[in-house]
């Protein structure tokens, strides 16, 4: 497993029945995750002391309540800072476990000793693009949503990343993907984080199990004569690491040599010491 063990501004503190105790900088947030099935004696007082409360509803989606959150606040990882803030179902606008792989990706961005230009698709609040840009990469930002593609903005203001070379797109992923191959464009690193379903722009339906393995097959398209990575996210239960390592293995080193790497990627757990699991993700390398 990939663990994402160096923050220092936030905190799996526990998890039982359902639900993970979580430090966000200053404030302590409790919010569902399908993967604790455990139940375990809450022993720390946080659990009795927070300051938010995502509440699952059982016909689908949910409520926070609120006893003590601002309505925005920032955290740091490294050099990069987020800014929070809680909204549709359970989120914050970021998902700690990715930091693994934004060490990863950096690392090799800032050994390259060349320009670097990175793809990232279904970009979100901007994580990763923070990430490469800050190691030194030309980032295309590309996510179907306007309001997420604005908050990535924001997140690279307020880590002073304002000035570097990043595109932000608001696009379907899979069109965007077809027009730079016919505009002749290239990458030497790809990043996506797919949903498991979605809408995009235009009312464009996405489902993972039907649309991932063609985008791959259209992304090798976009990569470099000289690559350096290509990464697959995944959350949805359908995807288990063996299947992002097929993929990544039979279309991307299967051109371009290097190496396919493949795993879950979680948090560690403050009071027992274990490992929540946070989805799972796909490397290629070279």
């Amino acid at each position: 497993m990939w663990l994402a063990d160096q923050w220092k501004e936030y905190e799996v503190i526990d998890c039982s029945r359902g639900e993970k105790l979580e430090r966000w900088g200053d404030y302590i947030l409790l919010r569902p995750d399908p993967q604790v099935i455990w139940q375990t004696e809450k022993k720390d007082r946080r659990w009795h002391k927070l300051n938010a409360h995502y509440h699952r509803s059982s016909r689908g989606g949910g409520n926070w309540e609120f006893f003590s959150l601002p309505e925005q606040w920032d955290i740091r990882y490294r050099d990069l800072t987020f800014r929070l803030k809680p909204f549709s179902f359970k989120h914050t606008g970021l998902f700690p476990e990715q930091a693994v792989n934004w060490d990863w990706f950096s690392e090799k961005i800032r050994r390259a000793g060349r320009p670097v230009k990175v793809l990232n698709l279904f970009a979100y609040t901007g994580g990763a693009t923070l990430a490469a840009a800050a190691a030194g990469a030309a980032v295309t930002h590309v996510d179907a949503s306007k309001g997420m593609v604005t908050w990535a903005r924001e997140n690279a203001s307020v880590s002073g990343l304002s000035d570097r070379p990043v595109r932000w797109l608001v696009d379907d992923c899979v069109k965007f993907v077809e027009r730079e191959i016919r505009r002749g464009n290239h990458y030497d690193g790809i990043i996506m984080d797919p949903p498991s379903y979605g809408r995009g722009p235009k009312g464009e339906i996405w489902k993972i199990e039907e649309k991932i393995f063609p985008l791959v097959e259209l992304c090798e398209k976009l990569l470099s004569d000289n690559p350096l990575f290509f990464l697959i996210n995944s959350y949805t239960t359908g995807l288990q690491p063996a299947v992002l390592a097929y993929m990544l293995g039979s279309v991307i080193e299967k051109k371009h040599g290097g190496q396919t790497s493949a795993g879950e990627i979680g948090l560690p757990v403050s009071a027992s010491g274990l490992v929540l699991p946070c989805g799972a993700s796909g490397r290629w390398e070279r």
